[in-house]
């Protein structure tokens, strides 16, 4: 694996895991939410590491950062979502507690990575 490969960046690694914990928790959630909830908590996880991808092939810097700053909007846009279903008591706090803090976590990863980037420009 070539050690510039988005494979290797921890904050890409720990959004798969997030994608992955959302598809798992979301296959629950009402089946009339499929085009609602559902959906838009999908898009918003699986834009976090699609967005680090994204900037991590453009290279420099400056599109690190940027595309890093879009998957940071998109991490606190899921962490939204997952509060309204606990709120709708599609999921309950037993399962979604760890991923929101699995998510908080990733939150600060990729502040301090768009900071670094922003460094180097």
């Amino acid at each position: 694996m070539n050690p510039e490969s988005v494979q290797n960046l921890k904050i890409w690694q720990e959004g798969i895991e997030v994608v992955k914990d959302v598809y798992r928790l979301s296959k629950e959630w009402p089946r009339e939410e499929l085009y609602g909830l559902v959906n838009q908590a999908r898009r918003a996880a699986v834009s976090i590491p699609a967005n680090i991808a994204e900037g991590r092939g453009r290279g420099s810097p400056a599109e690190q950062a940027r595309y890093g700053s879009i998957a940071l909007g998109s991490a606190y846009e899921l962490q939204t979502l997952l509060h309204l279903a606990l709120e709708l008591e599609f999921s309950s706090k037993q399962y979604l507690d760890p991923l929101q803090l699995k998510l908080y976590k990733l939150i600060k990863q990729i502040a301090s990575f768009v900071a670094v980037q922003e460094k180097r420009i």
